[in-house]
């Protein structure tokens, strides 16, 4: 049942973003950390909203290790926009809460127009011909039952998929697909389908089988760290947008920065596995 909203307060749509490897999740588990139960105890912590009031909906349920750009969740609250999204900031440095619209109740928040999510691969492409007539076939009602979890063997489970796309990220690639809805694991079996067709262990016939619910695959994850919610698109413009990270934010990506610097840096400098000559044999 909806919860009423006092005359003091108004729903809010919050587009929100967060670096997935420090959350087990978006869902609340018990002794786990959680993108919602984070916020959940920041809406308490800074009086962003009363008890009764701090309900989360959110567009897109990440698992743990998977990122966002540009989730959104809904909550009523008191305060005005600006304030709303200072607070919010407040919450923890590895979130960040960017655009913040007025709702009507009625409102839900995962009927968004459009989803799209990119997976950043980290290795080269042996055939990118080969993996762009893939991507083509997976575009179109596709069956579920391969390119999801949790269906069963039985009758085909039909989700439209508008777009996969694959182009170079040096000094990997970048996948990016885009619906309305997905299913789950959808992006990440996806991904593993195209690494099977471009390592040859896949042919496009057995791909577009599966995709046309002709027969079953059972297809390889790819891991979750690659994978970004990038967009979740609203018939509406954002009223009020962020300032730009705060003090804790963006030493926060500082860091992040240089982690990821220094341990580039250091998998190029390990040894390559070949005796070196100057050692005894």
């Amino acid at each position: 049942m909806t919860q009423a909203v006092s005359e003091q307060e108004e729903r809010w749509l919050v587009r929100f973003g967060y670096d997935g490897t420090g959350f087990a999740g978006w869902a609340r588990q018990p002794r786990l950390r959680t993108v919602e139960g984070v916020v959940l105890e920041g809406i308490r912590r800074y009086g962003i909203a009363a008890p009764l009031s701090a309900r989360l909906e959110v567009a897109s349920r990440t698992d743990g290790g998977v990122s966002a750009r540009a989730n959104a969740l809904a909550l009523s609250s008191p305060l005005r926009a600006h304030e709303l999204l200072r607070r919010l900031n407040a919450v923890s440095p590895d979130l960040m809460f960017t655009a913040a619209s007025r709702i009507p109740e009625r409102f839900v928040v995962r009927h968004a127009r459009r989803r799209s999510y990119r997976y950043f691969d980290p290795g080269p492409l042996a055939d990118p011909a080969r993996v762009a007539k893939a991507t083509r076939l997976l575009v179109g009602p596709l069956d579920a039952r391969s390119f999801g979890r949790g269906f069963s063997a039985g009758s085909p489970h039909w989700t439209p998929v508008d777009r996969v796309s694959v182009g170079p990220e040096p000094p990997g690639h970048v996948v990016e697909v885009e619906a309305r809805s997905f299913v789950w694991g959808m992006v990440r079996k996806i991904v593993g389908a195209l690494r099977e067709v471009d390592r040859g262990r896949l042919t496009l016939e057995r791909l577009e089988e599966a995709a046309r619910g002709r027969s079953r695959l059972t297809l390889p994850m790819a891991e979750p760290e690659g994978l970004v919610l990038w967009e979740v698109d609203y018939p509406l413009e954002w009223e009020t947008t962020w300032a730009g990270p705060n003090r804790h934010q963006a030493g926060f990506w500082e860091r992040a920065r240089r982690d990821a610097w220094r341990r580039g840096e250091l998998s190029r400098a390990l040894p390559s596995g070949e005796p070196s000559k100057d050692l005894p044999k």
